[in-house]
């Protein structure tokens, strides 16, 4: 009998056991409900980077419209590469892995790619971006696709960067953002081993400095070039308006173009997108104050309450819209163009309403009045810069992700 009962009890004893660790296991497997939470879901991460054995091609021949120096608006003549920064393969392959490495946040929890997420044309799907800490960022983060191609070379919303090779410093140490002082990041790149024939390849030695890696993320970034949408077919075709060109276009496209090229007022009349949103990377060319109402806390951006405005490559992927994220989807975006402009006396002029201008009456913002035929032609076109082959492009991917499709 007591042998009966001593065996119970070591069952006993060994089920409880049992339910014990699968318990613990099961809550090591799945996280307290809101522990995560407002962060992307990502797959397992790899403590090395998976690179091929030769470095991809940063340097790929683009486009002879994004190199022809002769158009009136060439892209090529926008180009902001410092001549003591060219890319290269090596360089760009550095850029890369640190780009993706959640190493240069203070407690390893974020990277540059959790804010600038390929697959949202390098942009965050979130209204605003979440810290390392958990902090809310105070601005959206901007697209970075063709940020190569912003002639005045200076970066954020407000421009406070003077150059690409700064603005890749600026979060890593930001208090929100990543939280890193750089002789910290220094320290950690440098006794982190596979660094060594990274900066070796890229620069010629392994020493690690700041100079380094602002120079290789800011290669990295001068590579997010799109140029494989629908657009640059129909562009590699013929000039915008060409036969070969339209023959490129449904019908819908048609009137989008047509109404993006074109200023309102003309006939046929247009929209006015193209005024501010130039050449083939169909980008700005300076800070804007577009009318946006200020909300409860007036953001005064570049002075003024300009802004600096992304290429609108990808730009069906990018949302939401704006510094502050407020628009949802591209519909609201033209609608606050057609309708919603506010009257601000730093508006750009080309939003101004130039029939009271000339009379002489007060100053309005230009409402456009667009139908919904023209605002879903608008939209068709927009849709023409969506290049998927950028958008999933091995080259520009996370190489710690276990899904890498490098060998």
């Amino acid at each position: 009998m007591q042998e009966r009962e001593e065996g119970a009890t070591v069952s006993y004893v060994n089920a409880r056991i049992s339910f014990l660790l699968l318990v613990f296991l099961t809550a090591n497997v799945y996280p307290v409900p809101g522990a995560t939470q407002g962060r992307p879901t990502t797959p397992p991460r790899l403590t090395e980077p998976a690179l091929p054995t030769s470095p991809y091609r940063y340097t790929n021949a683009l486009p002879y419209h994004f190199t022809n120096i002769d158009h009136p608006e060439s892209i090529a003549a926008t180009d902001n590469t410092p001549i003591h920064n060219p890319t290269t393969d090596d360089g760009a392959t550095l850029g890369r892995v640190l780009f993706y490495d959640t190493r240069l946040s203070l407690n390893g929890q974020v990277s540059c790619g959790s804010c600038h997420q390929q697959r949202n044309g390098f942009s965050d799907p979130r209204q605003f971006s979440i810290g390392f800490d958990g902090q809310v960022t105070r601005r959206h983060s901007m697209s970075l696709t063709n940020a190569r191609y912003y002639l005045r070379g200076r970066f954020f919303w407000d421009e406070r960067a003077e150059t690409l090779e700064a603005q890749v410093l600026a979060p890593i140490h930001d208090s929100v953002e990543m939280g890193l002082p750089l002789e910290e990041l220094i320290v950690r790149l440098s006794t982190t081993p596979f660094y060594r024939s990274l900066f070796t390849r890229a620069f010629g030695t392994s020493a690690v400095t700041q100079d380094r890696v602002a120079r290789a993320l800011a290669q990295f970034v001068r590579a997010l070039v799109s140029h494989r949408s629908a657009y640059d077919v129909a562009r590699s075709a013929g000039l915008p308006g060409s036969g070969a060109f339209v023959a490129h276009l449904t019908p819908a496209q048609r009137l989008g173009h047509q109404l993006f090229v074109t200023d309102p007022g003309s006939e046929p009349r247009g929209a006015g997108c193209g005024r501010c949103h130039v050449t083939d990377a169909q980008i700005s060319l300076s800070p804007r104050n577009i009318g946006l109402s200020p909300g409860q806390n007036t953001d005064y951006g570049a002075g003024d309450e300009r802004f600096k405005a992304p290429s609108l490559r990808n730009i069906e992927v990018t949302q939401p819209y704006m510094h502050d994220g407020r628009f949802a989807t591209l519909r609201e975006v033209i609608e606050h163009y057609n309708s919603q402009v506010a009257p601000h006396p730093f508006l750009d002029m080309r939003l101004l309403d130039r029939r009271v201008v000339v009379t002489g009456g007060a100053v309005e913002p230009i409402r456009l009045n667009l139908t919904d035929l023209e605002i879903n032609g608008l939209l068709a076109f927009l849709a023409m810069l969506t290049d998927t082959a950028f958008l999933t492009d091995p080259r520009f991917s996370d190489p710690f992700t276990s899904t890498s499709d490098e060998p």
